[in-house]
């Protein structure tokens, strides 16, 4: 009898431990480890994002106009001839062609005397007319062969000007084919190529809804995969006003400033159209929103360590932020990190 007694009450104290166990374990919620981040008003910027190749706005190919002997010419800035990457300015002459039989037939200095002479003679003939020495018909036919003397001669200049392959613009030398010197080369023969890239231009297409966002003189920023840590500056300079049918897409040009000479003709870059931008506002990564019936919120640690979940209202965007125009205030401790499994009062513990 006195082992049963003591049996039952054995049971009942299990029973209480046991009870008073549960009841704790239900009291007791664990905190979940999240890290924070404090907002602070920042600017953002909304674009459009897009590829192109960037190229020379100054881009030209000099051919030879004349039939002569090659001759490429010395490069000052080097005291050597003329080589790839060379930089040569505008009516600097890179290779002369000798053709002594071209030459001869140009009559330079007899065209250039006749110039002369016919100047001359006009001069003469104005004044005797002034004093009523010869008739109008006399003094403007004098005018008329002075006009013609200075026609030829500078036509033959123009002509001999064909001798010399001279840059039309301040720029590099980005293909010089080879001759050997002195060699007869025939007129249309390749010379040299010039290319000048302080400003560059890329060609676009970009997708049709787009098409009210985007205007000429926006802001652009540009990156290549070879230049991760510069970005040049740009701006939309064309835009055509139809949509392809079969792209759905339209056309644009943007030019870019490249007065260091990063960004090389040929490289393929990144463009980001500036659409919209904002200044001190409170933008928040685009990865901490949630949604939910009620629509987008986010988590923030309130008092007592818990986190409240706030419905908030978005603005402008970009790939990883965006802008909150209503929610949040400066200073809230935005909850970056562990959010996923959150609900509103529950308990947090901010880790680094």
């Amino acid at each position: 009898m006195k082992h049963i007694k003591l049996l039952i009450l054995l049971g009942v104290v299990v029973a209480a431990i046991s009870c008073n166990n549960q009841t704790g374990s239900e009291s007791t919620e664990l905190a979940v480890p999240v890290s924070v981040e404090n907002i602070k008003l920042k600017s953002i910027q909304q674009f459009v994002s897009t590829t192109g190749t960037a190229k020379a706005v100054y881009d030209t190919e000099l051919s030879s106009e004349i039939e002569g002997n090659y001759l490429l010419q010395t490069n000052p800035r080097t005291g050597r001839k003329f080589q790839l990457g060379d930089r040569v300015e505008k009516g600097q002459v890179i290779v002369k062609l000798e053709n002594a039989e071209y030459l001869n037939g140009l009559n330079i200095e007899s065209t250039k005397l006749n110039l002369e002479i016919s100047e001359q003679e006009y001069e003469k003939q104005k004044s005797l007319y002034e004093k009523g020495g010869v008739t109008l018909l006399e003094m403007r036919n004098s005018e008329v062969s002075m006009i013609t003397a200075k026609n030829n001669y500078e036509s033959s200049e123009i002509q001999l000007a064909k001798m010399q392959v001279v840059a039309p613009f301040s720029g590099i030398i980005v293909a010089l084919p080879y001759y050997t010197e002195g060699v007869r080369v025939s007129a249309g023969e390749s010379m040299v190529s010039l290319m000048n890239y302080n400003k560059m231009y890329v060609e676009i297409n970009l997708p049709e809804k787009n098409i009210s966002e985007v205007t000429t003189g926006q802001e652009v920023m540009i990156t290549n995969y070879t230049l991760t840590e510069d970005t040049l500056t740009g701006h939309v300079t064309e835009l055509s006003p139809i949509i392809s049918d079969e792209t759905r897409t339209f056309a644009g040009k943007l030019e870019i400033d490249n007065p260091e000479l990063k960004l090389r003709p040929g490289m393929f870059i990144k463009a980001n159209i500036i659409t919209a931008q904002k200044d001190s506002t409170i933008v928040i990564p685009k990865d901490v929103i949630m949604t939910g019936s009620r629509g987008k919120y986010v988590f923030i640690v309130g008092r007592n360590s818990a986190a409240n979940d706030r419905r908030i209202t978005t603005g402008i965007s970009n790939q990883d932020e965006i802008e909150v125009t209503e929610g949040l205030s400066q200073n809230d401790r935005l909850i970056i990190k562990g959010f996923e499994t959150l609900r509103d009062n529950s308990k947090v513990k901010v880790i680094l």
